[in-house]
């Protein structure tokens, strides 16, 4: 029997606002995902070492501070760093178009902003998420 989809969301910096991650949280949940969230102000350390501690398929990463371009590749590469490079990592929030290049570049494989339908994170996630034995 194969698992669910282990999503770690997370909100890296020091930006505070986690309604929409929150939303996700909930949608991820009843879309038969399990979901862990681990709330505002992680490094990307602590999010890269969770997700190997919660043994987790993809880290979802929310910014509206404007701190995306540093924060998410750090994510990446303390994954790498940490053996755990197959760990996919997606982002969210208010990310200008113009750095979406560079952010997938660093390894970010999706990225939602906001008017993004909830069910298109979805349809995403169960076609490039394959959840690990």
């Amino acid at each position: 029997m194969n698992r669910k989809i282990r999503i770690l969301l997370a909100k890296p910096g020091l930006d505070g606002h986690d309604r929409g991650v929150k939303v996700l949280a909930r949608c991820f949940r009843d879309a038969g995902f399990e979901v862990i969230y681990t709330g505002c102000h992680q490094t990307p350390e602590e999010i890269a070492l969770t997700a190997i501690q919660e043994d987790v398929d993809v880290v979802g990463l929310s910014c509206l501070s404007g701190a995306h371009n540093a924060l998410f590749p750090a994510v990446v590469k303390d994954l790498k760093q940490n053996g755990a490079e197959d760990i996919v990592v997606f982002g969210g929030g208010i990310i200008p178009e113009k750095d979406m290049p560079s952010l997938h570049k660093a390894g970010i494989q999706a990225i939602f902003t906001p008017g993004t339908p909830m069910q298109a994170t979805v349809d995403w996630l169960n076609e490039h998420i394959t959840p690990r034995d």
